[in-house]
């Protein structure tokens, strides 16, 4: 897995293996093909819109709906699988997810640069331990693995290709794929300017370890992405793989922050 950018969710993931790890010390597939993952049969379609003209229309329409339900899965180069389900919020960032890693289920739930994992069992009478990824006063940029985030990495890219009209889990969508160099991702032009501009920075920031990107992006009749598939390569991992689905944009349950009343800092814990 590329190392400090991977993702946000990968952050969160990471910092439930850091309280557990902090607590127990205090005593406490290949390429995407284009084949919608064996789920997408071909409809007719006609008059499609051009590749960069679909994923920009789905980009603006995605960043006003602002939330979604979320649902993805991702394989490590080892082959370990890890998954997520909730609702994710965009620019800012939020979720409130359930992560499936090793067996385990853990809620997260996350605000811009603070996380808070549930506990399994209550720690000095709190069910949620808090954390500040950026307590330090740096903030990483982490990718964030959420619908508009997906689409802005296709913005600008003129080797996106439709592949055709096709039924993706159960709903009519206009097939899109991409296969992107690290160079291309970084590309900044007219089209990846429709981003604010802080936002196309973190973007990029984040998407630098990344040699290579294989897409795959199923966009509805009402304009929103469906469906998301894509392969990464970075310098020194083998690929990694990510399915996603997507849903009720716009009308996902707001993400809030656990009670403070119910909530111990990390770092209190830890005696920092």
């Amino acid at each position: 897995m590329n190392k400090s950018v991977r993702m946000r969710s990968g952050a969160a993931l990471a910092g439930v293996a850091l309280l557990v790890s902090g607590l127990a010390a205090c005593g406490a597939d290949g390429p995407a093909t284009g084949k919608g993952g064996g789920s997408g049969t071909k409809t007719e379609a006609a008059g499609p819109p051009k590749p960069e003209e679909a994923v920009k229309a789905a980009y603006l329409k995605t960043v006003a709906a602002k939330s979604a339900k979320v649902e993805l899965t991702t394989t490590d180069p080892a082959g370990k699988i890890s998954g997520q389900s909730g609702a994710k919020g965009w620019y800012p960032y939020s979720h409130d997810m359930l992560l499936k890693r090793d067996g385990a289920d853990k809620r997260s739930v996350m605000i811009g640069e603070v996380i808070w994992t549930k506990l399994d069992k209550p720690l000095k009478g709190k069910s949620w331990m808090k954390m500040d990824l950026a307590a330090d006063g740096k903030k990483t940029a982490r990718r964030g693995e959420d619908p508009a985030e997906y689409l802005a990495m296709l913005l600008g890219q003129d080797t996106v290709r439709y592949v055709g009209a096709e039924q993706a889990d159960g709903i009519e969508t206009q097939h899109y794929k991409a296969i992107l160099t690290g160079p291309e991702l970084l590309k900044a032009d007219e089209a990846t300017k429709v981003m604010e501009e802080k936002n196309r920075q973190y973007l990029h920031e984040a998407v630098k370890e990344i040699k290579e990107l294989r897409v795959d992006v199923w966009i509805g009749k009402d304009g929103y992405p469906v469906r998301y598939e894509s392969t990464e390569t970075g310098p020194e991992n083998g690929p990694l793989q990510t399915k996603a689905t997507f849903s009720a944009f716009g009308t996902a349950p707001a993400v809030t922050e656990p009670p403070a009343g119910d909530t111990v800092d990390f770092d209190e814990v830890m005696g920092r």
